[in-house]
């Protein structure tokens, strides 16, 4: 599938980021301008989100496999890979298939075990079943949300999907009908026995960044993470929660530039 993509800076290493789940490249661009200035930086939409095309499909190995036809179709051989939440799931199974293609890997707020969380359904659950016909602002969508989906952040954040027809009619931009059929998948892990048994994904360096207020990537990860990726830094940033990025831009941002050596 050829996704949709935004490009920052004309000199450097290509550097990738890849958006998680409900989000979009949107939700990056400012990251991506500050790095732009050592890196030839590419934001994604991926499948059933953003700009980029919809299918039913929607695993982590087409996730994977999209990301390697855009890096093909760019002519780049080897990148930096930095991904959030479902987009740190589709790089880690990127360098399990290709490691020799990354040059480094970041995972934000994403450990790659599988979840069993219930929260997702339940939000997906309640923008599917909104009637949007005849809705006149986004106000009134906020409002609808609000029943099912307590946090003001959260219900922002999901907004940000939304938007308006010539004629005046809202709709959702992503694929909530695929994301809600494949949910089971978009929380799988990577096969954990397979991986550690030839030793890790190696021949890069790996960096795992955590939200302290997130429970996304736990006390009792870090060795599942240092198996599949030895030699992996952990790093842990305050007075954020899952969306690292929107809520401490800064400080990522100075993680990133001191690992990546820039």
């Amino acid at each position: 599938m050829k996704l949709f993509h935004r490009k920052y800076g004309k000199s450097g290493l290509p550097l990738i980021i890849v958006h998680g789940l409900y989000g979009s490249g949107d939700n990056w661009v400012s990251i991506a301008r500050e790095l732009s200035g050592n890196f030839e930086v590419y934001v994604l939409d991926q499948r059933n989100h953003g700009q980029s095309p919809h299918s039913e499909t929607h695993d982590y190995p087409a996730l994977r496999d999209d990301l390697k036809m855009f890096m093909d179709a760019e002519g780049i051989e080897q990148a930096v890979l930095i991904g959030h939440s479902m987009g740190a799931k589709t790089i880690m199974y990127f360098a399990a298939s290709w490691p020799d293609r990354v040059l480094s890997l970041v995972s934000v707020d994403m450990a790659p075990k599988a979840y069993h969380e219930t929260k997702h359904g339940k939000m997906i659950d309640a923008m599917l079943e909104l009637n949007l016909a005849g809705i006149q602002s986004r106000e009134e969508i906020d409002q609808m949300l609000s029943v099912k989906i307590g946090s003001g952040r959260v219900r922002r954040f999901l907004l940000k999907n939304v938007r308006r027809e010539k004629s005046g009619k809202f709709f959702w931009r992503i694929n909530l009908p695929a994301l809600r059929t494949n949910l089971p998948r978009i929380l799988e892990g990577l096969d954990m026995e397979q991986i550690t048994a030839r030793g890790g994904i190696t021949g890069f360096p790996v960096l795992f960044v955590a939200g302290e207020e997130s429970d996304y990537i736990r006390a009792e990860d870090h060795s599942q993470i240092r198996a599949l990726f030895p030699g992996a830094r952990i790093v842990t940033l305050p007075h954020a929660g899952h969306w690292v990025h929107a809520e401490q831009p800064k400080l990522l941002l100075k993680n990133l530039r001191y690992f990546l050596e820039v």
